[in-house]
């Protein structure tokens, strides 16, 4: 296996540690799992960077590739609603966003297209494929899932004390950040949706009896 294979598949285990310290570790171990979990998304930009530099991009680390930034996304947007640090409607948006994108994207796939290479158009392209439009939308994430951990990881502190104290306000300006989060998903969801949708309509012409 390509080594920046081995790193993607290597995030699942560290998501797994990620939510026994969340779930079950005291405040403090809690807090430990805030740069914990920097360190876990942190390593979907150094896959891809060795993926280049060795000439291993390959359908197949592409497709495992964004398989486990869904896995990673969907997990932590359900973990931190079920938390209470943000409103569940941001995971159920999300679960409906990448349900449909994903399917779509099967298709291409299915054809040997890799899922961003898929957008025909340019604006398309560069909202879903351009690197300033999937930097953006990677740092919100980071930003939000860390900011909103921290938050929570704070909160567990004694009543009073001026790490518990610093809470409430990391809490609201992160869940400010997942929303900003959620709308570039949702504006990078969008023309795939569109393209799927452009696809069916033909298909159904193509196959209607003339």
């Amino acid at each position: 296996m390509a080594v920046a294979n081995l790193i993607t598949v290597l995030r699942f285990p560290l998501l797994l540690g990620f939510l026994l310290m969340l779930y079950f570790g005291n405040p403090g171990v809690q807090l430990l799992s805030v740069p914990y979990l920097f360190f876990a998304l942190f390593l979907d930009t150094v896959d891809g960077v060795i993926a280049r530099r060795t000439g291993t991009t390959s359908l197949m680390g592409s497709v495992l590739d964004i398989a486990t930034d869904r896995t990673y996304e969907l997990v932590l947007w359900i973990v931190l609603a079920d938390l209470g640090t943000i409103s569940v409607a941001i995971p159920l948006i999300v679960i409906v966003r990448t349900t449909l994108t994903d399917a779509i994207r099967s298709i291409g796939v299915s054809q040997g297209k890799a899922p961003f290479e898929q957008e025909g158009s340019g604006l398309g392209h560069f909202v879903v494929s351009s690197p300033w439009m999937r930097s953006s939308y990677s740092i919100s994430k980071i930003v939000a899932f860390c900011g909103l951990t921290l938050g929570y990881a704070l909160s567990g502190f004694p009543q009073g004390s001026n790490l518990q104290a610093a809470s409430d306000p990391i809490l609201r300006v992160s869940e400010i950040v997942a929303w900003v989060a959620v709308v570039f998903s949702v504006v990078r969801g969008t023309p795939v949706i569109l393209s799927g949708y452009r696809q069916m309509r033909g298909s159904r012409k193509a196959s209607t009896p003339r």
